[in-house]
């Protein structure tokens, strides 16, 4: 019943309104005009669908209004993250290490929704209860050793894989290329999801993924396949297949997850991270694959700046949907590619010439068209009828008013007839 109230007033309340015939001694003739009572009922019903409309548009304009915030938290978390990444490993070359240290803060998202849950909620619980309800999210049994092993620890993977993949791309490619090869991965999603989650067919997302093949080869093309250039896009590649291959099997082992499943399940990858994880970073440094250089010279400003960033893009991306539309934060990832771009202009060597303009363009494009809704055509067609049923009342009523007016200017003639 609450979503019933809450639709949109229809179209039709308001149109303007057509002229209304009365009959008066057996022949049609305008109304000259309302009384005073049918005057003060359409005063109030047009009151009525006004605070309707009021009503209607307020939630939307609010919902647009956090969206705008969401869509700029997103771009500069995105585009902050990628250039401080960049930056950290001119003098901390250890991109697993930066990786595995980011991914540690992921133990922060219970706790962070916990305090969001005391704020908001109207019936507190204690933690011990949250966790429960929220372990419920794993199978009857709750969080248990097996389930752990079986259905965390695949995605503590695929996550580590994804962003290793991404920044030690970043080492080899400038900031730009990475962001926007990156956007493939929601290419890569479409294509995963319609062979193994049978999803519906759209020719639409199927261009899509072409233009981002196609994207990819213009970008490995604009700095003539070089070596180091190749090496890169092939990691950024990397990330954005195991991006999508942790979506669509999240999908298919473990479907949908409320906002403390969700936060609950981020914090498992990350005690997972520091548990299994933390061995593999050791090594790389006792047998000289990362190095770290002494300890006072790590910049822990970098580190610590980058994995807030990383937490704070991860939080708005789960959780921003509870305030704003998917869409509008799914546009704050295609946004971050021309912040990268300006800064890449002021900061690095980048030659931005026609070839990987036109690769840009289209990743682009092909991303946009991944957000189109699966019902974009039955929409598109409504929008047209509609456009061409209100055109054609237009034209009957401009007709019926030039009718009336020639019938008025016969009656006004004076009559000569004796």
């Amino acid at each position: 019943m609450k979503k019933h109230s809450a639709r949109v007033a229809p179209l039709s309340a308001c149109n303007s309104p057509v002229l209304t015939l009365t009959k008066v001694e057996g022949e049609e003739r305008p109304r000259d005009g309302p009384g005073p009572a049918e005057a003060a009922a359409a005063g109030a019903e047009a009151g009525r669908a006004g605070r309707r409309c009021c009503r209607c548009s307020g939630p939307r304009l609010r919902k647009l209004s956090w969206g705008l915030a969401v869509v700029l938290c997103v771009c500069t978390c995105w585009a902050g993250s990628t250039q401080l990444a960049k930056v950290t490993f001119r003098t901390f070359d250890a991109p697993f290490t930066l990786t595995w240290f980011a991914t540690t803060w992921n133990c922060l998202f219970f706790p962070l929704y916990y305090v969001g849950h005391v704020c908001k909620a109207t019936e507190r619980q204690s933690v011990r209860q949250r966790y429960r309800e929220c372990c419920r999210f794993f199978g009857d049994n709750g969080l248990t050793l097996k389930v752990f092993f079986t259905k965390a620890a695949p995605f503590g993977v695929l996550w580590t894989l994804t962003n290793y993949l991404y920044l030690h791309a970043i080492k080899k490619i400038n900031a730009t290329d990475a962001s926007v090869l990156f956007c493939c991965n929601k290419a890569f999603v479409f294509l995963l999801s319609w062979i193994v989650l049978r999803d519906r067919f759209m020719g639409v997302r199927i261009v899509a993924a072409i233009l981002a093949i196609a994207g990819i080869v213009m970008m490995t093309y604009a700095d003539g396949f070089h070596s180091h250039t190749v090496m890169g896009i092939a990691l950024v590649v990397g990330s954005a297949s195991m991006s999508a291959l942790y979506k669509v099997l999240f999908k298919l082992l473990l479907g949908g997850a409320k906002f403390g499943e969700a936060a609950l399940f981020l914090s498992v990858l990350g005690v997972f991270n520091v548990l299994f994880i933390t061995c593999i970073p050791v090594v790389l440094y006792f047998t000289k694959v990362e190095d770290w250089g002494p300890l006072s010279s790590i910049p822990w400003g970098n580190l610590c700046g980058f994995s807030v960033l990383l937490l704070t893009f991860n939080i708005v991306l789960n959780f921003g949907i509870a305030v704003t539309y998917p869409t509008l934060m799914s546009l704050g990832i295609v946004l971050s590619v021309p912040v990268n771009a300006v800064v890449d202009h002021y900061t690095t060597e980048i030659s931005f010439n026609g070839v990987r303009v036109i690769a840009i363009i289209i990743i682009g494009l092909g991303f946009l068209l991944l957000l189109l809704p699966e019902e974009w055509d039955v929409w598109l067609i409504q929008l047209l009828t509609h456009l061409k049923v209100r055109k054609k009342e237009e034209t009957v009523e401009g007709s019926a008013d030039l009718g009336a007016a020639v019938q008025n200017r016969r009656r006004a003639r004076p009559s000569f007839a004796r």
